[in-house]
């Protein structure tokens, strides 16, 4: 029987392979989920795909688990990106969440001229992200980088990776999704829009199409979710 907790850990995973738990990992699932010694608990790494482990030591500053058998194979989510200006905490948690849940393959925060946050915790989303990867069955934690300009990272952008970027100013007009395959990313921009110059700019690259959300404006939240659907539906995993 499979476990039905599952737990990210930062080690090799094999058959006999034992593997030590953190302070915090051992009053997880001793303390919280009340496992015992024996108990099955689904581990993955995010390289050697899920395996199911036996709880061999349990402690309230330890444990050590050992893995059984193999139950999902490794896999990677479809070469996209996300990028996205900062909102508010709870909504930012909820766009790196879905975007885990979605499959991208890495999440950029990136500070646009109207984000209106100008700091984020990268190592909170990055630990957010894992959770995300626990509790929707997957065996991939996208990377969740520091906060940088846009700007910047546009100077510095490979032409070969295709930008949809979500224009709020195209609401109820006819701009689609490009169906071209390969490496791309998704620009959500922040609450008030982009600006006229960062518009221009995204609009002067060859490599970024303008795509439309619909008939209405969405939250930033909203849009991001919106935009990873139409992706995964038209280029991604779930075409």
């Amino acid at each position: 029987m499979n476990a039905k907790v599952r737990l990210f850990v930062d080690q090799p995973l094999g058959a006999a392979q034992p593997v030590a738990l953190t302070r915090e990992q051992a009053h997880y699932l001793f303390g919280v989920m009340r496992l015992t010694v024996g108990a099955r608990v689904a581990l993955f790494n995010g390289h050697d795909g899920e395996w199911q482990a036996d709880v061999a030591e349990a402690g309230k500053r330890g444990g050590v688990l050992v893995c059984r058998e193999p139950s999902q194979p490794q896999s990677t989510p479809p070469d996209l990106w996300l990028l996205f200006a900062p909102i508010k905490k709870a909504r930012t948690d909820f766009i790196v969440e879905k975007a885990v849940e979605m499959g991208v393959r890495r999440i950029l925060p990136v500070q646009t001229a109207h984000t209106n946050s100008e700091r984020i915790r990268q190592d909170r989303l990055q630990a957010h992200a894992v959770e995300a990867a626990e509790q929707c069955g997957g065996v991939f934690v996208p990377e969740v980088t520091e906060l940088a300009k846009l700007d910047r990272v546009l100077t510095k952008w490979d032409t070969q990776r295709r930008i949809a970027f979500c224009d709020e100013a195209l609401v109820g007009e006819t701009g689609r999704l490009p169906h071209a395959p390969g490496a791309w990313a998704i620009l959500i921009g922040p609450e008030g829009g982009f600006s006229d110059k960062e518009r221009r700019r995204l609009r002067g690259m060859a490599c970024a199409s303008a795509i439309s959300l619909g008939p209405r404006i969405l939250r930033a939240d909203t849009a991001a979710v919106a935009a990873l659907t139409l992706w995964q539906s038209t280029l991604g995993d779930w075409a």
